[in-house]
């Protein structure tokens, strides 16, 4: 079976529920598990600074008693690096940049029995359908979970947008009549998680 945890997204803005996502990821995996950090969503020059960023932040809150080891993700490397973990923490960024590196993979396979962790872009990519913050309207993802999910709501997220603030009401109307309309939402406050294990 694999576990989903799957995260709105603002984190680092809230370090007690940060605390309860990690221990979720971790849990039954065991006193040394084996982490893959996946950062597909952001610019690939980037994958080395924000993973030694995360990776810092990550110890820190490490349950007691937990030794992990970490490893970051590459897309040549992907299949072997997924294999060999025993779970996969994605990051979120850019929409479409995580789509374009996951697509790439038989995911349901690949990571089948694992423990998978999103958060804001990359829990979109699970989803059926989902409502973004930056492009503002409703997209498909890969529906690997039958859910469909908004990132960041009722945050302040954009609040220096040009186009104004985010009216959520509105971004949940227009989720809730996309797509297939019988599948659930999920509209989670920052740091919030939900765990879907199929």
């Amino acid at each position: 079976m694999t576990k989903y945890v799957i995260n709105s997204g603002g984190l680092r803005k809230n370090p007690e529920k940060n605390k309860l996502y990690v221990a979720e990821i971790l849990k039954n995996l065991g006193k040394k598990p084996k982490i893959l950090l996946c950062f597909f969503a952001q610019k690939r020059e980037d994958w080395e600074s924000v993973y030694q960023e995360h990776l810092a932040d990550i110890k820190k809150i490490l349950p007691s008693g937990i030794n992990p080891s970490f490893d970051l993700a590459y897309p040549e490397k992907f299949i072997e690096q997924v294999k060999a973990s025993d779970a996969l923490i994605i990051h979120g960024g850019d929409d479409h940049l995580i789509q374009y590196w996951l697509k790439q993979f038989d995911l349901a396979n690949l990571w089948s029995g694992k423990t998978i962790a999103t958060s804001s872009a990359s829990s979109h990519a699970l989803a059926k359908h989902f409502w973004t913050c930056d492009w503002r309207q409703t997209m498909d993802g890969f529906g690997l979970v039958p859910i469909k999910f908004i990132a960041h709501y009722k945050s302040n997220y954009g609040a220096d947008d040009p186009r104004g603030p985010i009216d959520w009401e509105e971004a949940y109307r227009e989720l809730e009549k996309y797509g297939d309309t019988s599948l659930p939402i999920h509209a989670l406050k920052e740091g919030e998680f939900i765990v879907i294990e199929k």
